[in-house]
């Protein structure tokens, strides 16, 4: 891939086009969508000219939907980041709303010591038609990410994901509309910024470094050996065995009702305890948008930490499934894996 460079030298920004609604552009013959060359993003976004910032543009080649995202998709990225991190102030990454919080939360995890913002952003409709959302969201991810504090750091150095006017961190977002400009949510952390007449930000809330000179370390070798197991009822043994007993899972996020509950019943207790005895890691993680797992308030979710299961606390099932796949890659003890998973590495739970 090749940078292709837009400005002047001053401040610069990455603009990495992974694929996605936000670049696609409707044929005047055809009337089908296509993507258009993102070296003329100007020409679709104007107001991007106005910013004092340089702008480059990276492409994927080929563009990829957003369903079709997978790990090295996510290596990829994290690749790109690391090899023009020193080259400029912050990232702006285009990508399709269906698996965007998923990747802005792998990437967080990924993405250690991080000190410049690396934002996602995409639309509900195309850039190119009439009541596009995909103009107001790339123009607020870019002034989000290319502004700075009076010290002259970045004001979010997060992974973030910019959409309908807000700004969430990453791995505390979800989607939660297929057909509403506002189609993300963080329903267990207020937005880190807001963009109306200006942009105000949530200090009290945005993860500052404790070391802002600190290199970027960048985490390889995801281990995406993780399945979910959404809890309803009716679910059978042969289900709930196939999926905690499976020989390729090192570990699995049982998707549970309410504050962290569960079936009581022997055959399922005696299935978490079989799958917990051969060394799976088995997370409790809420159905509910909003809340949080204990197993201390009911007995169904007691008998669950006693069978061995981890608490995920508030974090979203995309969330624990990036910190699972970067956790397991690191080869820990099981005292030290544990120790981590139920920590707030990058600000994924409320600890």
């Amino acid at each position: 891939m090749t940078v292709q460079g837009k400005y002047g030298n001053r401040a610069s920004l990455l603009l990495i086009y992974t694929g996605g609604t936000i670049g696609m552009k409707q044929d005047p013959v055809t009337q089908t969508l296509k993507p258009f060359n993102f070296s003329q993003i100007l020409e679709e976004v104007p107001e991007l000219s106005k910013f004092a910032c340089r702008i480059d543009s990276i492409s994927f080649n080929p563009i990829i939907d957003s369903s079709d995202i997978e790990p090295s998709v996510w290596e990829k990225l994290a690749d790109e980041i690391g090899k023009n991190y020193d080259s400029y102030d912050g990232f702006v990454i285009l990508h399709g709303t269906d698996t965007m919080a998923y990747s802005a939360s792998v990437l967080s995890f990924m993405l250690e010591n991080l000190t410049k913002p690396v934002i996602f952003t995409g639309s509900q409709l195309p850039i190119g038609v009439p009541r596009t959302d995909g103009k107001e969201n790339l123009v607020s991810a870019i002034e989000i990410a290319s502004s700075k504090d009076a010290d002259g750091h970045a004001c979010v150095p997060e992974v973030c994901i910019c959409f309908g006017n807000k700004l969430y961190r990453g791995n505390r977002t979800c989607k939660v509309s297929s057909e509403e400009f506002n189609a993300f949510r963080s329903p267990n952390l207020p937005p880190l910024a807001e963009a109306g007449i200006v942009i105000r930000y949530n200090n009290s809330v945005i993860i500052k470094p404790s070391d802002w000179d600190a290199p970027l370390k960048i985490h390889h070798g995801l281990d995406t050996r993780v399945s979910i197991l959404k809890i309803h009822p009716g679910i059978t043994p042969q289900v709930v065995r196939n999926i905690l007993c499976g020989p390729e899972t090192r570990a699995v996020i049982l998707e549970t009702y309410g504050s962290g509950n569960a079936p009581s019943k022997p055959w399922f207790l005696e299935i978490v305890r079989e799958a917990v005895a051969m060394g799976k890691v088995l997370v409790n993680v809420t159905q509910c948008l909003a809340g949080s797992v204990d197993m201390g308030i009911y007995a169904n979710g007691r008998t669950l930490m006693d069978c061995g299961v981890s608490s995920g606390f508030d974090s979203t099932v995309e969330s624990m499934l990036g910190k699972l796949f970067h956790l397991l890659s690191l080869g820990l003890p099981e005292e030290g894996f544990q120790e981590l998973l139920c920590s707030s590495l990058r600000g994924e739970i409320s600890k």
